[in-house]
């Protein structure tokens, strides 16, 4: 009967380390912070090649975390249009001074003025733009 009370105080002494083990005793984790972008989209400049393809957007319980992937297409869908307006606005200037350099090699009888840029020449086997 002793071996009996014995036993039964020994599996109350184990039972009782392992529930503190596991438990912490008493002493609580801190809570874990959510996984963030680990490389971000840099802030002092519009966002480049490399730094679309360094982008590793964090990935929750169920995908990836809609608002910071929605941010990250945000802010790459808005330098994207500013630089298509900016691409326009260039080809607009430069188709305006071609017609005004036209009109001024008409006005002046057929000579090139000085200022007018000058489209390189295809170099038909390359493909490329010629010296």
């Amino acid at each position: 009967m002793v071996v009996f009370w014995f036993l039964l105080l020994a599996l109350v002494v184990v039972v009782a380390a392992v529930t503190l083990f596991v438990g912490g005793g008493g002493v609580t984790l801190s809570a874990a912070e959510p996984e963030r972008i680990a490389w971000p989209l840099p802030a002092d400049r519009p966002a480049g090649r490399a730094d679309v393809e360094a982008v590793r957007l964090p990935v929750a319980l169920r995908g990836y975390r809609m608002a910071e992937t929605d941010d990250v297409l945000d802010r790459l869908g808005a330098e994207l249009a500013e630089r298509d307006a900016r691409i326009a606005e260039l080809e607009r200037a430069l188709a305006g001074a071609l017609a005004e350099a036209e009109r001024s090699r008409k006005r002046d009888g057929g000579a090139a003025a000085p200022d007018t840029p000058e489209r390189p020449e295809r170099d038909e086997r390359s493909g490329g733009a010629g010296a």
